[in-house]
């Protein structure tokens, strides 16, 4: 049986800050963030925009990356994630 394909995403969120997470899913992971329903930081700080997603292939890969990808410096990590840019099927998520 293949193995899902995994992203790496990056949400801009209420006060400018970034959130970093994996899915399978982006777009439904990314409306549980909106509605509140997904992780903790999220709620506290709910999220603006998808700003970026790369595909990681494999959830292995994807931790990884996400390890690497948060320990970066803040002005980097937003240069990164604007590169990656969006995929078109979510290029138009929007919460609300």
């Amino acid at each position: 049986m293949a193995e899902r394909e995994w992203w790496l995403y990056v949400l801009e969120c209420k006060g400018g800050s970034l959130y970093t997470g994996i899915a399978v899913d982006v777009a439904r992971r990314y409306d549980r963030h909106c509605r509140g329903c997904a992780a903790a930081y999220t709620r506290m700080r709910p999220p603006l925009r998808l700003v970026g997603a790369m595909r990681a292939g494999s959830r292995s890969d994807a931790l990884k990356l996400e390890y690497t990808f948060k320990r970066l410096a803040v002005a980097e990590k937003r240069a990164r994630a604007v590169a990656m840019g969006l995929p078109v099927e979510l290029a138009s998520a929007a919460c609300g």
